[in-house]
């Protein structure tokens, strides 16, 4: 199972913000150290924000923080808010399955077994538990996979 990009953007916001704990960041500084446009940027942040994961402060000096500490963001929770669906093949969808196998198929069955027990896996991840690595790693690696991107754009 591969997450969408929203979903990763998502994920990625969430633990820059977790870094930054002692500041508001702007979306534009989240784009700038992930490499990563803006406007989808905001899509994901205003999504984030209707689910009270993450408050947005408007005006001059606004910017973006977490509403909650992050040991009370559940990975599992961001996945299903931000994944579209967990169809891992065509006989998950009633009204498109073609398959000849389906009325007698045990595959069906192993993949929502899969997908409920990779579920399960992020249901016991939160947003702390992402963090360990340190505040300090979680703060310059953002930065560097930026500075890694754009050497490889100039030598293209």
């Amino acid at each position: 199972m591969r997450l969408t990009a929203y979903t990763d953007y998502a994920l990625r916001t969430l633990m820059y913000l977790a870094a930054h704990r002692d500041r508001l960041v702007t979306i534009s500084e989240i784009a700038d150290a992930h490499g990563i446009s803006k406007n989808h940027l905001m899509k994901v942040v205003y999504q984030l924000g209707l689910s009270g994961m993450v408050e947005t402060v408007r005006g001059r000096n606004g910017g973006l923080r977490l509403n909650h500490e992050p040991e009370d963001i559940n990975i599992g929770r961001v996945v299903r808010l931000t994944e579209t669906d967990f169809h891992m093949a065509e006989c998950f969808d009633p009204s498109g399955n073609h398959c000849l196998y389906s009325p007698a198929c045990a595959l069906k069955d192993v993949l929502q077994t899969a997908t409920t027990a990779y579920l399960d896996v992020l249901d016991q991840v939160t947003l702390a538990g992402l963090m360990k690595g340190g505040r300090a790693g979680a703060k310059t690696a953002p930065v560097r996979m930026h500075a890694a991107v754009k050497k490889d754009k100039k030598a293209a």
